[in-house]
């Protein structure tokens, strides 16, 4: 008797994958597709299907960086985080991941502000967060950067609201770092 591997890896399962015809491959994703909402958003977003592609990545980061405190929900940055991570998975699109960081840094924004969150590290992953959309943005064609400039200042301004830690200097710092006027 052959002994399987206790944590068998990609090249296992590459290996079994050969030896599918095509029938065998479409109903091996159908198998993925519908046990699991994450795996239909996933192939949602890579094919370009039904609209809006970035709203359910939205919508996991709304919920989790801004919850309704009024049903007890608590943050989480590493949720919030994971559905950008998912979405570069998906499919990617630089346009795409800038926006998502840029609805992230919104939505924690708006939060801060109107509930007054206090925790250092929410907070920390706000300014990270603020960095790395102002790089996706620098990145982007110059056509498509101005909105989310626009968007990302506003953020800022509103972190002039006493948010403490430094939130606001670090913002005004990074945004005249990166900030690149046509």
């Amino acid at each position: 008797m052959v002994a399987k591997k206790i944590n068998p890896t990609w090249t296992d399962v590459k290996a079994k994958l050969a030896h599918f015809d095509r029938d065998g491959l479409l109903g091996l994703v159908q198998d993925l597709y519908a046990a699991n909402k994450d795996n239909q958003i996933f192939l949602h977003a890579r094919f370009n299907l039904g609209g809006d592609v970035l709203k359910p990545y939205k919508a996991t980061i709304s919920r989790w960086v801004w919850p309704d405190v009024f049903k007890d929900q608590d943050y989480s940055v590493t949720k919030a985080k994971k559905a950008i991570s998912d979405y570069k998975k998906a499919i990617g699109q630089a346009e795409g991941v800038a926006e998502l960081m840029v609805f992230y840094c919104e939505c924690a924004t708006g939060f801060s502000n109107n509930v007054g969150i206090e925790d250092e590290s929410y907070l920390d992953a706000l300014i990270r967060m603020f960095e790395q959309a102002l790089k996706a943005i620098a990145a982007l064609p110059e056509a498509q950067r101005d909105s989310l400039w626009t968007r990302l200042d506003a953020v800022r301004n509103i972190s002039h609201n006493n948010f403490g830690y430094g939130v606001s200097e670090d913002m005004d710092d990074l945004l005249a770092e990166y900030r690149i006027d046509g």
